[in-house]
């Protein structure tokens, strides 16, 4: 296997089918006692995805407006 000039190198078809990498997966390089080995990065569960899965859940039955006038109350 070459490094390109940019330091890349195509990880082999069959290799990324076994190990479920896909495009935009994240890897990291490790190295141990002169070897270096790739592996997946573990997903960091950003913001967007913590919040994800209760999209959709709400229950008030109240307009965009109605919430905002309640935020925006002086009372």
């Amino acid at each position: 296997m070459r490094v390109t000039t940019k330091g890349q190198v195509t990880i082999p078809q069959d290799i990324r089918e076994k190990l479920g990498i896909s495009p935009a997966t994240e890897v990291d390089f490790i190295e141990e006692k002169g070897r270096v080995f790739l592996v997946i990065r573990k997903e960091e569960k950003s913001a967007i995805k913590k919040f994800a899965k209760l999209r959709g859940l709400a229950t008030v039955k109240m307009t965009t407006d109605e919430i905002m006038a309640l935020t925006r109350s002086d009372k």
